[in-house]
């Protein structure tokens, strides 16, 4: 299916159909979808769980960006 981001206010997105990540970074995560890309920014960046297929994001999230 397509990518799926739930933001849980600043502090936690939980991901959904991801294929790989690109950048892991703790101010700069960037991920692979399967027809799109996404970009999380923000401090203090963490994946605090991932899966094959879905993740849990936390941090100061400051910007969620979609692009081809």
């Amino acid at each position: 299916g397509n990518l799926l981001l739930t933001a849980s206010g600043q502090s936690e997105i939980y991901v959904e159909n991801y294929r790989s990540i690109i950048e892991y970074t703790s101010s700069l995560i960037k991920l692979q979808g399967k027809n799109c890309k996404v970009s999380i920014s923000g401090k203090a960046l963490f994946i605090e769980y991932y899966t094959s297929d879905e993740m849990k994001i936390i941090g100061r999230i400051g910007e969620i960006k979609y692009y081809s």
